[in-house]
């Protein structure tokens, strides 16, 4: 039987798994291994079907995480595991996420689904990644990136290949879908915002205004191509920029000199013009105005497209040499939480000298694993390692799965 799975790390091939049920509309590495488990007949075994069942479990008890999000790992080749984040992107936000093990030639799945808004728990699959399907196989690092259009609620799930054990560092953050549209400048330089009232209350600001000194460059803040310049009175000196990859038009207004023509295409970065204050915008300090506009949507708010993700990572704290170890609870009572902060959702108290293992760390947080397989994070001070070996983790058919 080890023989038979271990042929299985290297084996893909099939065409549907049980996720095509949760909506994924291509075939996913995952799938693929998935599919070349059945038919190898690897699925008739209770290893099998523990490694197939836990990819849907871990999407309906997913964890909590909150961007940036940084954790390190463990997973044991006796046990077949996954696990999911939940988290919420907001529109104009990309998600990158990384996950390096430190396995060479190891395989690891990494999936995102978007989460419909009802309470159905069905989730429709986005973005796939493979450690095996990059250039450089060997370093067992992979990642995946997701933008989001709207306010989404997404998972991404992490699962190794059979019989695969040891540590992953799983590193999530956000960052804007565009590039800033004013060379030189940050968000300090936009002081006025979406939404705000123009002309006695007469209409709305469908944009945002960066200023800078006359003469500043203006640049694309995507690929595209111009789709007009022609002035207009109230935005001046304007270009329509058309980013066709994803369903929208970018408008400069207010520009000092254009700098581009309809029908140019541009890149990423290219200056497009400068600064001014043309327009109804002449009794104001030179500033760009900057707005959004989506196919089917009209103007949609574009600061969080463009403006800088400045929060760090969270430092880690916890002591990664505990990772896969034994522990319990202190005597005090202790909250499992579904995420790792004070403010996350308490998932049950625990009382002193539960059995538990650590799955992972996150900065002063240890994920864990409870004895019938509930999961969630204990800050470390709350728990202490115990060299005895304690039965934690009890596999979906129902045995116990000892500490190794």
């Amino acid at each position: 039987m080890l023989l038979a799975l271990a042929a299985m790390f290297f084996v893909a091939c099939g065409p549907t798994s049980a996720l095509r049920t949760l909506g994924a509309s291509r075939i996913t590495p995952y799938e693929r291994y998935a599919q070349s488990l059945r038919d190898a007949g690897i699925d008739q075994t209770g290893m099998g079907r523990e490694w197939l069942a836990a990819s849907d479990s871990a999407l309906r008890t997913p964890l909590a995480a909150t961007l940036p999000s940084r954790e390190v790992g463990w997973y044991t080749r006796g046990e077949a595991r996954a696990v999911a984040y939940q988290l919420t992107i907001r529109g104009g936000q990309r998600l990158r996420a990384t996950l390096r093990g430190d396995g060479q030639h190891a395989r690891y799945f990494l999936d995102l689904f978007e989460q419909s808004d009802d309470t159905t728990l069905t989730f429709l699959h986005r973005v796939s990644a493979d450690s095996l399907a990059g250039p450089d196989s060997a370093a067992a690092v992979v990642g995946l990136v997701f933008e989001a259009s709207r306010d989404q609620r997404v998972l991404i799930r992490f699962q190794p290949e059979l019989l695969r054990g040891g540590r992953y560092e799983l590193t999530l953050q956000a960052e804007p879908t565009l590039a800033f549209p004013v060379s030189g400048r940050g968000n300090a330089a936009i002081q006025s915002f979406y939404g705000a009232e123009r002309d006695g209350g007469q209409r709305d600001h469908h944009g945002i205004d960066i200023f800078a000194p006359r003469g500043t460059p203006v640049l694309a803040a995507t690929d595209g191509v111009v789709r007009s310049t022609s002035p207009n009175a109230r935005g001046g000196n304007v270009v329509w920029l058309s980013d066709s990859r994803r369903e929208q038009t970018l408008y400069y207004a207010h520009l000092d000199t254009q700098f581009v023509q309809g029908g140019q295409q541009v890149r990423t970065g290219d200056t497009i013009g400068l600064v001014g204050n043309t327009g109804n915008a002449r009794t104001t300090p030179p500033h760009l105005h900057f707005g959004i506009y989506v196919s089917g949507r009209g103007p949609v708010d574009p600061l969080l497209h463009v403006r800088l993700v400045t929060i760090t990572m969270p430092e880690l704290r916890a002591d990664t040499g505990a990772l896969g170890r034994a522990a319990r609870t202190r005597s005090a009572a202790v909250t499992l939480r579904a995420a790792p902060n004070v403010r996350g959702d308490s998932i049950r108290r625990l009382a002193g000298e539960t059995p538990l293992r650590i799955m992972g760390a996150s900065a002063g947080w240890f994920r864990v694993q409870l004895a019938d397989g509930t999961a969630g994070y204990v800050t470390t001070g709350s728990v202490r390692v115990t060299p005895e070996p304690v039965a934690v983790g009890r596999s979906l058919s129902g045995e116990m799965a000892p500490e190794r």
